[in-house]
């Protein structure tokens, strides 16, 4: 297998899927690997994130320490959420739901926890 798409459709705090999804993506990198954000996930794309105050790691610390996952937001989820005004991370790229789509479709394996 040479490509991988994760899709993150759950917020990154209050749930261990979001952790979990961040560190199986952070194992793969010797593969192609896209991270999907997708409804809820799509807070994940918010800069300034602190997960102290949750006794939490901060997620958005795992994309900026593997520079080798490709980040996708679906920019409708952040729309329909009131996030087009916020600050997001630099790594985050806006796609709409062709290019999501494109994407999920070329990877050889879609995982979803």
């Amino acid at each position: 297998m040479k490509s991988v798409f994760y899709l993150l459709d759950v917020a990154p705090y209050g749930s261990e899927k979001a952790y979990g999804l961040l560190n199986a993506s952070a194992v793969s990198i010797k593969m192609d690997v896209t991270l999907g954000l997708y409804a809820d996930g799509a807070y994940l794309a918010l800069a300034g994130q602190d997960g102290r105050a949750l006794a939490s790691p901060t997620m958005s610390d795992i994309i900026y320490a593997y520079p080798e996952i490709h980040v996708l937001a679906h920019e409708p989820s952040i729309a329909r959420r009131g996030l087009l005004s916020q600050t997001l991370i630099e790594r985050v790229e806006l796609v709409d739901d062709c290019v999501f789509l494109d994407q999920i479709r070329a990877a050889e394996c879609l995982i979803i926890l």
